[in-house]
Parts: C-alpha cells; sequence; structure tokens
C-alpha cells in the first residue's frame, strides 16, 4: 500500500469525530456518545500537546485519509497511552494497522516511554490479534454497558524495552 503517515492537520479532528460515530454505530450500535468521547480525548490531545512526548499519524493515500494512531500521555510519566486506533473499512487487511501501531511504538521508545498502555473492547478481535502477536499484555477484561451497548472492556500494557518479536506478523 503506497500511502504516508502525516501529523494532525486541518480538518482531522473533525473526520476522525465524524467517521468514528459513524462506522462504531453502523458496526457496533453505539450511541452517539461514543463521538462525544472521540472529541474529548482529541480536544484533550490538541490542548496539551507535548511534541516530545506525543504524536499522531493520520494515514493518507490518493488524497483520502484511510486511519489513525495517537501516542499520548498519561498520568504516569513513565507510560504512554495508545488512542484513536482506526482504520478505514477499505484500508483494512492490507499492512496498514501493523505499520501503524509499529510506528506508533517506534515513537513512545525514542519519546522515552518504558511503556504503553491502552484500553479497547473484546470485539475489536483484529485489533486484539495485532497486540497479542506483537508483545502486548490482556491486563484486565470486564464486561459494561458503553455507548448503550454490552461490551466486553479490556486493558493492555506493552514493556517498550522488553524484547518483542523481530517483526510485526503478516
Amino acid at each position: 500500500m503506497a500511502m504516508e503517515l502525516r501529523g494532525l492537520a486541518d480538518g482531522d479532528v473533525d473526520w476522525l469525530v465524524a467517521e468514528h460515530g459513524r462506522l462504531y454505530a453502523r458496526d457496533e450500535g453505539f450511541d452517539d456518545s461514543f463521538p462525544i468521547l472521540v472529541r474529548q480525548v482529541l480536544d484533550d490531545f490538541v490542548a496539551g500537546f507535548d511534541p516530545a512526548r506525543e504524536r499522531a499519524f493520520i494515514a493518507w493515500e490518493d488524497g483520502a485519509r484511510l486511519g489513525s494512531i495517537f501516542c499520548a500521555r498519561s498520568d504516569d510519566p513513565d507510560a504512554a497511552k495508545l488512542r484513536l486506533f482506526f482504520l478505514m473499512p477499505e484500508a483494512r487487511g492490507k499492512g496498514l494497522g501493523r505499520r501503524l501501531l509499529a510506528e506508533n511504538l517506534a515513537f513512545a521508545r525514542q519519546a522515552g516511554y518504558r511503556k504503553m498502555v491502552l484500553w479497547t473492547h473484546e470485539s475489536h478481535k483484529a485489533a486484539c490479534a495485532l497486540y497479542a502477536a506483537t508483545g502486548w499484555r490482556l491486563l484486565r477484561s470486564e464486561p459494561k454497558i458503553s455507548f448503550g451497548r454490552p461490551v466486553v472492556e479490556q486493558g493492555w500494557e506493552i514493556d517498550l524495552h522488553a524484547p518483542g518479536p523481530k517483526k510485526f506478523p503478516d
């Protein structure tokens, strides 16, 4: 896939909110509280952006956005948060997710983080399989009601300095 990764730019926040809302409503039945959360995450990221410790990766190809992943600070100065890992349906299954995850982890290491954490849902099977295959550990898994739906929330973590797979799986 011939594409490029760019930082956060004009129009990206609105696109991310709209596409998260549209696709998660369609695919998972999430209510309108989900894009509100996405907007808050993005507003917080933009308002407190520290370029030495945080990065947004927006994937583009042929003038169209294909996905995103963010490295954000957390309350723990040793831990980065993986946020807003998202792929448009037409970009899935082509290796873009692996590339975005690898770039995000490399940035977190370069920024001096010791570990990275994330929050997701068990229903995101492809992403969870990628996390497991690339050295992440599942720390918690618990049923909840979120965004108007029953979900199983998960917390994952990776030690950024532990030996991991030599390459990302195909």
